[in-house]
């Protein structure tokens, strides 16, 4: 029987500056754009921390189930200790899904509808991920799918559930965030390179090899810095965002430099932080605007 301290773990506490960032920028843009309303932006909050915590749990699941965490550097998981048996894990996740449920639901009623559809399209692309007979995530397909649905999805959704509008601010401030969650996979996904392929996952990482995968850990830092630079052209406060580049330095040095195992948990950490920082500053400055 897994501890409360093992389930804590499971959750993956660490990866959800994930599911904060585009909530804190998407809100920012709604305030830059006169329509924030703190409940829906609460709501949105509460969703996208459930369905981190849902797709953390129903990865451990899917995982551990197919043999693919049975030799691990990274965090503990769950079922691949024998911490948990796999029924506990899927309970769990299916419970924070029910959670991201009825937040959505509440979310729906108050702004529109049509985001019991996103929603539905979101928690299914949470349970494919490496769940299902045709999991995305060992097809070289999770950068895409994590930047859709951490950027554009995630940031446009939270400003229009505030402003019931579409707006091209929020596009274009979600491209940013979504490449610094990429960067989280990507770094992830370089830690278990060997271990991916040994199993059969194939993963970008694996797909493109370690030095190519390094090279663009890299490149998503500073290609997210520049839009945040793009969008400060025309909205100044934008550029607060920029405040969190220097974050980047050491996690891109250390990647560059051909860390890999366990120096390369350090990296995802703060590769989290760069996430979080940027969510708050860049949110704050849009929000000054």
């Amino acid at each position: 029987m897994a501890t409360p301290a093992q389930w804590l773990a499971g959750a993956r506490p660490r990866t959800l500056p994930a599911a904060l960032a585009p909530v804190l920028v998407g809100t920012g843009a709604a305030v830059a754009l006169d329509g924030f309303r703190p409940g829906p932006a609460l709501l949105a909050l509460l969703v996208a921390l459930a369905l981190q915590v849902a797709v953390n749990y129903a990865n451990d699941y899917s995982d551990g189930t197919r043999g693919t965490d049975a030799d691990r550097v990274g965090p503990m998981r769950l079922v691949g200790s024998g911490a948990a048996t796999p029924r506990q894990v899927l309970v769990a996740a299916l419970l924070s899904f029910g959670v991201a449920g009825l937040a959505g639901l509440a979310l729906a009623a108050v702004s529109s509808w049509w985001l019991v559809a996103v929603g539905a399209v979101c928690m299914a692309a949470a349970w494919t991920y490496t769940g299902g007979p045709l999991p995305y995530g060992y097809r070289a397909l999770g950068e895409v799918f994590v930047f859709v649905f951490f950027g554009p999805v995630a940031v446009v959704g939270t400003t229009f559930v505030q402003t019931r509008t579409v707006e091209g601010l929020a596009f274009a401030v979600s491209v940013p965030i979504g490449l610094l969650i990429v960067a989280i996979l990507v770094v992830n996904n370089l830690r278990d390179l060997a271990g991916d392929a040994e199993v059969g996952k194939r993963t970008l990482a694996v797909l493109l090899g370690d030095r190519a995968t390094r090279l663009l850990f890299a490149a998503l830092f500073g290609t997210a810095f520049a839009v945040v630079a793009a969008v400060g052209l025309e909205r100044p406060w934008a550029l607060l965002g920029l405040a969190a580049a220097p974050l980047a330095l050491p996690p891109a040095r250390t990647v560059l430099a051909g860390a890999r195992g366990p120096a390369l948990i350090a990296v995802l950490q703060a590769t989290g932080l760069v996430t979080l920082a940027t969510g708050v500053l860049l949110g704050a400055g849009l929000a000054l605007s």
